[in-house]
């Protein structure tokens, strides 16, 4: 019964955070308009294209993950009972943010729009500090030595190249 409450809030928060924060937001920034592509090389357009679907993947997966792993989501009204290590968490310790990032990143780069890059710093800023200011440390009260252990072996932003086996 548990899985099921926190997948419906998955699925719910998804379209809340993630669906705001890289879908709607940019949209009205960028208003659908596609403006030259930054310094004159239509192939940063297909960068773009690469950072959408590579952010993609590890938000979705993420987001599955907390219910079938963590029983649980990533919204703090609904949190997970377990510490998720397994999958992107095995590479980086946050690859949603990671992923929202990179996807408006992306965004940014495919449609040309300037105002759209400074978005994506400006979110990654917050990301910085949501995470230092109250994840990180909610996390360590909730998980102690478990999540000590995962931060001493997995870095906050830059993907490790080979997988945490902890």
């Amino acid at each position: 019964m548990r899985r099921l409450f926190a997948g419906l809030g998955a699925f719910l928060f998804f379209f809340i955070a993630p669906g705001t924060i890289a879908g709607l937001v940019p949209w009205w920034i960028s208003r659908g308009r596609m403006e030259p592509p930054f310094l004159g090389i239509p192939g940063v357009r297909i960068l773009g294209l690469i950072l959408i679907a590579a952010g993609l993947v590890p938000l979705l997966e993420s987001f599955v993950r907390f219910v079938l792993k963590g029983l649980g989501t990533p919204a703090p009204v609904f949190p997970t009972r377990h510490l998720v290590v397994s999958g992107f968490y095995r590479h980086v310790r946050n690859p949603m943010y990671v992923g929202v990032f990179a996807i408006i990143l992306g965004e940014a780069l495919l449609s040309g729009s300037r105002p759209l890059l400074t978005y994506a710093f400006l979110v990654w800023l917050g990301f910085f500090l949501f995470v230092l200011l109250y994840e990180e440390p909610t996390l360590r009260r909730s998980f102690g030595a478990e999540y000590e252990d995962f931060c001493r072996h997995v870095p906050r932003w830059l993907p490790r190249l080979t997988p945490w086996r902890g």
